[in-house]
C-alpha cells in the first residue's frame, strides 16, 4: 500500500497542495503534521513509522517534508527496510528505495554519511589529545578550589566526618568522597 505523509512547518500554512499530490499519485492513507521538520517529536510521522508492514511504501512529495538531515533520512529508510518496506518521494524521484539505482543512491548516502561521522570522531579524538597536553581539564569544574581541596584533606585526616566536611564548605558528601578516593588512588 502506498502512504502519504505530508507535513507543514506551522499551523497557518495549508497541508492541501501536498495532500492532493499524495492522492494523485495514488496515496491510499495519508499522516497530516503541522510541526516544525527540526522537531524530534513528530507524533504522526512516529504513528506511520510504527504501523509499517512488508510492502508498504511511504510516499513524500519532497524528502525535506520527512527529514531534515540525511542522518535523519538514512535512519528512516533503514527503518523501512527493517520492516519490509520502501520509501519514494515524488519531487526527487532517485529517492526511490524500491528501485534498484534509488537503492545504490541511498547506500552511497549511507557511506557518506558513516565516512563523515568517521571523519568528526577523529577530528574530536585529535583534538582532545592535543588539549590534554596543552593541559586543558575536561569535565565540570571542581567545586572546591585547590585551597580547599587541601583543607579538607587534612580535616579528614584529623579524623572530621565527611558529612561534616561537606557541610563545612557547602558541598555534598560525593564531592568529598571523590576527593579522598582521588588521593588515596
Amino acid at each position: 500500500m502506498k502512504i502519504g505523509y505530508a507535513r507543514v512547518s506551522t499551523t497557518d500554512q495549508s497541508l492541501e497542495i501536498q495532500k492532493k499530490t499524495l492522492e494523485k499519485f495514488g496515496c491510499e492513507l495519508i499522516f497530516e503534521e503541522k510541526v516544525s521538520g527540526a522537531k524530534k517529536k513528530r507524533p504522526e510521522l512516529e504513528k506511520l513509522l510504527s504501523q509499517i508492514r512488508p510492502k508498504d511504501v511511504i510516499v513524500v512529495c519532497k524528502l525535506d517534508r520527512l527529514a531534515r538531515s540525511t542522518k535523519h533520512l538514512l535512519q528512516i529508510v533503514e527503518l523501512l527496510q527493517e520492516k519490509k518496506g520502501g520509501f519514494y518521494s515524488i519531487q526527487e524521484p532517485w529517492a526511490d528505495t524500491n528501485s534498484h539505482a534509488g537503492k545504490m543512491i541511498m547506500t552511497v548516502f549511507a557511506g557518506i554519511a558513516e565516512f563523515e561521522r568517521d571523519l568528526i570522531r577523529e577530528r574530536t579524538g585529535n583534538g582532545r589529545k592535543e588539549a590534554l597536553q596543552r593541559g586543558v581539564r575536561f569535565g565540570r569544574p571542581s567545586k572546591l578550589s585547590t585551597k580547599k581541596q587541601t583543607l579538607a584533606l587534612r580535616l579528614l585526616d584529623e579524623g572530621k566526618s565527611v558529612s561534616e566536611i561537606a557541610n563545612t564548605f557547602d558541598v555534598n558528601r560525593s564531592t568529598i568522597y571523590r576527593l579522598q578516593e582521588r588521593t588515596q588512588g
